[in-house]
């Protein structure tokens, strides 16, 4: 029910722009998040927006580089990635909860009601 998209490979310095959709729930009823798991490390939380798209928040390995974004119209979610990292290297998983007072932050995808599929973002010289 979320199928995640737009990943790549891409140099240091570059951008990639990632894409979630959801199919099957109400999507503006879930705040919705970003993970990603690097190769040999566990999983890191990203960015997460609340289900009407007013509120973001962000890891500070991310802070100023990544913007996430919804389209509620559109069941869609997005994750502008720029001036990305090697660290930046992972897949990446987008994750919905059921939209509650406080937005859900967890790396663990069992904390969430509904998983994507993950799409590998590849950062390389």
């Amino acid at each position: 029910q979320l199928q995640a998209s737009g990943g790549g490979l891409v140099q240091p310095g570059g951008s990639l722009r990632l894409s979630c959709a959801a199919f099957g729930f109400t999507f503006e009823n879930y705040d919705m998040t970003w993970i990603r798991q690097a190769p040999g490390k566990g999983p890191e939380w990203v960015s997460s927006i609340n289900n009407d798209g007013s509120r973001t928040y962000y890891a500070n390995s991310v802070k100023g580089r990544f913007t996430i974004s919804r389209d509620n119209a559109k069941n869609t979610l997005d994750l502008q990635m720029n001036s990305l990292k090697l660290e930046d290297t992972a897949v990446y998983y987008c994750a919905a909860h059921i939209s509650d007072v406080m937005v859900v932050t967890s790396p663990y995808l069992r904390s969430y009601h509904y998983r994507g599929q993950v799409t590998m973002v590849t950062v390389s010289s």
